[in-house]
């Protein structure tokens, strides 16, 4: 287990901001996890719970102790119609997606080069071209943090939503997450209707892809529109695409009849915050040291010794923009501590 006092977090948040921690806990096992709970006393506090930051921007330095899982591993078992991957909490995702693509167990080709861990994935219900972490989580482990005892949670337990779960909100910092074990299938039905997948695979002259062809082209899509964090600092996607209701829909429509959309439920759409900021005129600019990828309008960039606080002025800006120009008001994905 790792115990350091006056920890850099440089390497610990994609955007690139550095700050440091009062002190930085890291275990490796369950045994670990259940040492490291009972160590903990009030000058820890306030605790911050992170993967590998890809969804985190610090506003300075963190004024307490920040905590971070190193348990690797995968193990499989072979279920009806499918696979049960087991996976340690502190496994990098991506690399959990190409194992169970190339081992032939199928789902999570569309959530391929997503950042962050195992363990965020449970937390954030991380998704992207149609699927959501919450369509494969089996089973959440963990170590309850004011106890000690080993826990287990059911998908259903959880009140997964978009990029909601019970562990942003009332189990927030109150586990340490050991381990997900994700249910997939052991036959392949690809999901190509969603953003400009098609459009791709068609490029390629690919019109049944296999799971590595989809895997491969959702990887190129995801890159051509988003910045590699270690050239650019970033977070990905910054804010939540908002659900409104039927009438707000509608009188956007009538508003702007090219207005993209995604029906949610009967009488709920999805608007796309990204193109709300492009029509904003905000896409490519910047304030200061952080700006708006020119490639795509819903991730913020630091472009070079940026400051949180550099961030979230510039959040706070493009939402009153949106807000007066759509009446809607857009919220940070990102976890801002």
């Amino acid at each position: 287990m790792k115990d350091i006092r006056n920890y850099s977090l440089l390497k610990h948040n994609t955007f690139g901001i550095d700050a440091s921690c009062k002190r930085f806990l890291e275990y490796a096992s369950v045994n670990e996890a259940k040492k490291l709970v009972l160590q903990l006393t009030d000058d820890d506090s306030p605790i911050l719970i992170i993967g590998e930051g890809s969804n985190l921007l610090l506003q300075g330095d963190y004024p307490g102790t920040v905590i971070h899982s190193a348990v690797r591993g995968i193990e499989v078992k072979p279920v009806e119609n499918g696979y049960l991957l087991r996976c340690g909490s502190g496994e990098i995702f991506d690399d959990v997606v190409a194992y169970a693509v190339s081992h032939g167990y199928y789902g999570m080709e569309n959530l391929s080069l997503i950042p962050g861990e195992v363990g965020a994935s449970a937390v954030q219900n991380i998704g992207a071209y149609g699927a959501e972490a919450k369509d494969f989580i089996e089973e959440i482990e963990a170590v309850e943090i004011a106890t000690g005892r080993e826990v287990r949670f059911a998908n259903s337990a959880c009140e997964y939503s978009y990029r909601q779960s019970k562990f942003k909100h009332e189990w927030k910092e109150k586990f340490l997450i050991t381990a997900v074990t994700y249910r997939l299938s052991n036959v392949f039905t690809p999901r190509l209707d969603y953003g400009n997948i098609r459009t791709k695979l068609a490029e390629k002259k690919i019109m049944q892809p296999t799971a590595e062809e989809l895997r491969r082209t959702i990887i190129e899509i995801r890159q051509e529109k988003l910045p590699d964090p270690k050239v650019m600092g970033n977070a990905g996607s910054f804010f939540m695409n908002p659900i409104v209701d039927e009438e707000k829909y509608k009188q956007l429509r009538m508003q702007y009849p090219q207005i993209p959309s995604y029906q949610v439920t009967e009488h709920t759409y999805k608007i796309p915050a990204g193109w709300m900021i492009e029509q904003c005129g905000w896409k490519g600019k910047a304030l200061g040291k952080a700006g708006v990828h020119d490639k795509q309008a819903l991730v913020l960039v630091n472009r070079g010794g940026a400051s949180g606080k550099d961030i979230i002025t510039l959040c706070h800006t493009i939402q009153h923009d949106v807000e007066e120009r759509f009446g809607i008001e857009i919220n940070p994905e990102v976890n801002i501590r």
